[in-house]
């Protein structure tokens, strides 16, 4: 399971994101990008990120340590904006943190170059969850010693926001028109044919085990956590097998 840690300083807001992240100091002295269960799509978002970046990890791919980040809402009473104050107030317990890489860059596609086979890698793990979040305007990719790092998977896996529709979803191609790597002519064939094999259910219910039991409760139509975990597994095991060939670009038969 995620490691826990409980939040003893909020640092600052990050306004970059949507979400209103936020810049905190834990009691591991750790410092972690916290999201929080009170902003925008609340859980759902934070499972997203454990899945996603809990999945890329185990593929090899470079993301942040995630932990889980315990909040007592009165570390909101002594915030000076209102906005901030009621999302610390609205989000109660167990939150989500990202090791923050201290010092990373920003990507941008015209100062740094990657590989097709990289650029194949990432475009295929973004086809499999279905990251809608990765254009060239808000590349989701930091460059840290380095070496390109994923982040921000919140926005993936969009059939969770529908169940009753996620078989039709999950069944769609993916769009790469905007991705922010697709000028690298990336090889998606290759990446398919190299990380397809290792998305197995044994995996995927390694993967979903990470998610605390708190954020998949009382979701309509599912009678327990563990039966939730195996309705986020079953779309990713289904196109890992041939979302290689779903890779378009718009206008594309």
């Amino acid at each position: 399971m995620l490691t826990e840690v409980t939040v003893t300083r909020y640092i600052t807001p990050l306004r970059e994101g949507g979400s209103l992240p936020g810049l905190v100091e834990a009691d591991d002295r750790g410092t972690y990008v916290m999201k929080f269960t009170g902003a925008g799509q609340g859980r759902k978002t934070l499972v997203a990120e454990v899945v996603c970046g809990e999945l890329a990890r185990r593929l090899g791919f470079r993301v942040p340590r995630l932990v889980t980040i315990g909040l007592d809402p009165v570390l909101g009473l002594a915030e000076p904006d209102q906005e901030v104050q009621e999302l610390l107030k609205s989000s109660a317990g167990r939150n989500l943190g990202m090791h923050f890489l201290s010092g990373a860059l920003g990507y941008d596609p015209l100062a740094f170059r990657v590989s097709p086979e990289e650029a194949g890698r990432i475009v295929w793990f973004d086809a499999l969850v279905n990251n809608v979040d990765r254009s060239w305007r808000n590349p989701n990719l930091l460059m840290w010693q380095g070496e390109v790092w994923l982040i921000d998977h919140g926005a993936s896996m969009i059939w969770h926001h529908n169940w009753p529709g996620a078989e039709a979803s999950a069944a769609r191609p993916y769009d790469i028109s905007d991705h922010a790597l697709r000028a690298f002519a990336p090889d998606v064939a290759r990446a398919g044919l190299e990380l397809a094999p290792l998305i197995t259910e044994e995996l995927l219910a390694e993967v979903t085990a990470e998610i605390p039991d708190v954020w998949l409760a009382d979701e309509p139509g599912f009678d327990s956590p563990d039966d939730l975990r195996r309705a986020y597994a079953r779309p990713l095991l289904a196109r890992a097998a041939d979302i290689h060939e779903r890779v378009k670009v718009k206008g594309d038969q």
